[in-house]
């Protein structure tokens, strides 16, 4: 019996501190909504740091409001300060109990992936949204454009990837062909040498040997003047100076001529004087 009044005792403390903690808590709900709408009032006059400050307020007051976190991304939102805008929305979610205020976290989480053009994280955060809520027909078309703008995204990327390749593959074509065109070079060259005529190989070692050796030969070959070097160093004939062997040609007829002629003469002693003499030359 004492056991069961023991009993009956420490549930009736529990059901009185559960009620006095509900009232705590309910308590301090109140005054985060009220901070709440008294920061909806300062945004609406255009003072968005008293209003921040007084949504802050009313979030520390109550994790169970999550209108205030809300609005504050809200407000974050307008003015494009998207990564407190979605950080707000986030702990909006977080606090939600029901359906509605999810939807409506989520599908600003949603809204923020699309300004970053995070189009996958802003599929998924649309998706959330529907599950809260599937009928939501605006939640639906950002959700069928975040894929459009997922897919395009991807080609891109795949098409970029695609280029860099190419332009990957042609740079080492190019450096290939760079070091074939040096390799050719360098057998012509190779083969060149390779095909030189022998002789002028070998005269260009006499040569080197001739330049490089010393001693009373070389001073003699020095001394001792070369006659097709002299015969080079003579002036070839002008147009009116015959040659030697020209004049020699002319006197050889010259004499043919007088002796041919001293025949004649001698036949004529012979038969007799001709009427009329002619000029033989």
């Amino acid at each position: 019996m004492k056991n069961l009044i023991l009993v009956f005792s420490l549930f009736c403390a529990l059901i009185s501190f559960g009620q006095q903690e509900q009232q705590i808590d309910y308590e301090a709900l109140e005054e985060s909504k009220k901070l709440t709408s008294a920061a909806d009032q300062e945004l609406a006059s255009d003072d968005f740091i008293t209003a921040e400050a007084t949504y802050r307020k009313a979030i520390s007051k109550s994790t169970e409001n999550p209108a205030a976190p809300y609005n504050l991304g809200n407000a974050y939102y307008e003015n494009e300060s998207f990564g407190e805008a979605f950080g707000s929305y986030k702990e909006a979610g977080e606090r939600a109990d029901e359906k509605p205020d999810r939807h409506r976290a989520y599908h600003n989480m949603g809204n923020v992936y699309m300004k970053r053009k995070e189009y996958e994280n802003a599929v998924e955060a649309y998706k959330e949204a529907l599950r809260n809520n599937p009928g939501d027909e605006e939640t639906r078309y950002n959700l069928a454009l975040a894929k459009e703008m997922l897919k395009k995204d991807q080609q891109n990327q795949d098409q970029n990837e695609d280029d860099q390749n190419e332009q990957q593959d042609q740079d080492e074509e190019k450096e290939q062909n760079q070091d074939q065109n040096q390799d050719q070079d360098q057998g012509g060259e190779e083969e060149q040498e390779d095909n030189q005529d022998p002789n002028q190989q070998d005269g260009d070692s006499e040569k080197e040997e001739n330049k490089e050796g010393d001693g009373p030969e070389k001073e003699e070959q020095e001394q001792k003047p070369d006659p097709s070097q002299q015969d080079e160093k003579q002036s070839p004939p002008r147009p009116n100076q015959l040659s030697p062997q020209q004049i020699e040609n002319l006197l050889e007829a010259m004499e043919n001529e007088e002796k041919k002629v001293k025949e004649k003469i001698d036949a004529q002693k012979v038969k007799g004087p001709k009427v009329k003499k002619e000029k033989d030359w």
